[in-house]
């Protein structure tokens, strides 16, 4: 399949979620707070690849933390089914517990956005050597902190129980610090393996 063909699919694959998700989603204000991101995100998607910035792959990569996350937009995400999904498709039993679906989207936040981010500074800044690196982790865990404190001012801004699905501490008071961590270890692991992966091309 070519780049065209690829970006076309992903397009409508995504158009397809978000109107199911926008249909009778579990909180219909707390779906609107979620997709105001998916909003924002979308003309810079639209001004990377009109300048070719981004490769096929990082496209691939947007469009599945975006999947996740328009996912997580529709039942909020303390509340999506994962549990009974893992149970009906394969028999697992994940138990009781803290439901663990937006500690996910925090790693692939990290996991999948390094990538993109460092092909967008490569392109625009000509970054070279360890700072190509350095700099898109450093980037993803500022905007990982900065998610956070936007998280807090909505929900003391909106309170009740809007604030809270859209905070979605479920009860850990540090639910922000690990957010954080497992954004910051998602682009640890991708920007170390990208250049793994480079160093032993090169050799």
């Amino acid at each position: 399949m070519d780049e065209k063909k690829l970006l076309r699919l992903l397009i409508i694959l995504f158009v397809l979620e978000w109107i199911w998700a926008a249909v009778a989603p579990f909180d219909r204000k707390d779906w609107l707070l979620e997709n105001i991101l998916v909003i924002l995100f979308l003309p810079v998607l639209w001004y990377s690849h009109q300048r070719k910035m981004l490769s096929v792959s990082s496209y691939v990569m947007l469009f599945l933390f975006l999947y996740f996350h328009v996912l997580g937009s529709h039942y909020t995400y303390a509340n999506v089914p994962y549990k009974e999904w893992a149970a009906t498709l394969f028999g697992w039993d994940l138990g009781p517990g803290r439901n663990q679906f937006d500690r996910l989207v925090h790693f692939l936040y990290g996991f999948l956005f390094t990538i993109p981010v460092m092909e967008w500074l490569v392109a625009r800044f000509n970054l070279k050597g360890f700072i190509k690196y350095l700099l898109p982790v450093t980037l993803i865990m500022s905007t990982s902190m900065i998610y956070e404190l936007i998280e807090w001012l909505v929900a003391e801004l909106f309170g009740g129980d809007l604030g809270q699905a859209y905070l979605g501490t479920q009860g850990d008071v540090w639910d922000a610090h690990k957010d954080m961590a497992l954004a910051s270890l998602g682009s640890v692991i991708t920007a170390w393996g990208h250049y793994y992966y480079n160093r032993k091309e090169a050799r």
